[in-house]
């Protein structure tokens, strides 16, 4: 199904003379997983707020499930489920003491409760450790146990925000691994991550906010495309430098980056060139190559060019 389970029409929501979102438009397809990227400070987080019912926008619409996030919050909640930036378990409980108390927050017998959260130890691998105190857990043992507490309920959507910041790789490929294995089952994820090589591991779909606004949309490969080739030349000798350069430049349109001495690059587009007429070029100028390569773009590159950032930033 592709009909959309989240969206957003128009919202503002300031604090102060702070401007969070200026028009935010967001919609994202049922059974998907859908990456939010932006600067810090971009409205991220206030976006995931306005949708968990957390805070009411100042201006415009958000549905979730049908159901818009003001008028019917009560409906909204009772389809979604929240991980934040930090893990929400009680330390002093055990693993599985933490995923009753929460069932029965939810409502939920204490047979159910219980059946509940062994099911959910099992599902993600946490039956092991299941009754030590959370405190002894690694961190990525914590992050898991705090996604399977969204899922006490079975929710529709599920909002991650910043799920696997400060993790070691290991623990970060763990919580993908659960992610891909939710959407599996049927739940929507909204996800929000600085590693934008997450966003690639694991979003259908990408938006890409800043100073509140949805700037570009589109799977990783179409932004990507955007942004066209990258074309790496490594010089014999440095001296070329100036040729090199100009030939990349009639190439490209724009002027190369450089890397020391010996080393250019530039962004092409896609398609329109192929390596051997680009070898060819260069020998015409006189330019020795050691190596020349067209590469596809990374994410991390098309973030920067959107955002205009020195540095990319979740």
């Amino acid at each position: 199904m592709t009909d959309p389970i989240v969206v957003a029409e128009g919202l503002h929501k300031s604090f102060g003379d702070t401007h969070a979102l200026r028009g935010l438009d967001l919609s994202v397809n049922r059974g998907t997983v859908c990456g939010v990227l932006g600067p810090n400070g971009a409205g991220k987080t206030t976006a995931i707020r306005i949708f968990a019912t957390l805070s009411d926008p100042d201006a415009g619409h958000a549905r979730v499930a049908g159901h818009d996030v003001v008028r019917e919050a009560d409906k909204v909640r009772a389809r979604i489920g929240l991980a934040g930036q930090y893990a929400a378990v009680d330390e002093k409980l055990t693993g599985r003491s933490n995923l009753q108390m929460f069932g029965r927050l939810y409502h939920l017998s204490r047979v159910e409760a219980r059946r509940r959260a062994d099911e959910l130890l099992e599902r993600f691998g946490l039956t092991e450790a299941a009754d030590r105190p959370v405190a002894g857990y690694s961190g990525g043992m914590r992050r898991r146990l705090d996604l399977i507490t969204c899922l006490i309920q079975r929710p529709e959507v599920l909002f991650l925000d910043e799920p696997t910041t400060g993790l070691d790789p290991r623990s970060r490929g763990e919580i993908w691994d659960s992610v891909r294995e939710l959407v599996g089952s049927g739940t929507t994820v909204l996800l929000t991550t600085q590693y934008l090589d997450e966003a690639d591991q694991l979003a259908n779909d990408i938006v890409v906010i800043d100073h509140g606004q949805v700037i570009a949309t589109g799977t990783p490969d179409e932004l990507k495309a955007t942004i066209g080739e990258q074309l790496q030349v490594v010089l014999e000798d440095r001296t070329a430098l100036g040729p090199a350069a100009t030939v990349l430049n009639d190439l490209a349109g724009t002027d190369p980056t450089t890397s020391g001495d010996d080393q250019l690059s530039v962004a092409l587009p896609g398609g329109r060139f192929k390596l051997a007429d680009i070898v060819r070029e260069l020998d015409r100028a006189g330019v020795n190559a050691a190596d020349v390569r067209l590469r596809r773009p990374t994410l991390d590159e098309v973030f920067l060019r959107l955002t205009d950032q020195k540095e990319p930033v979740g």
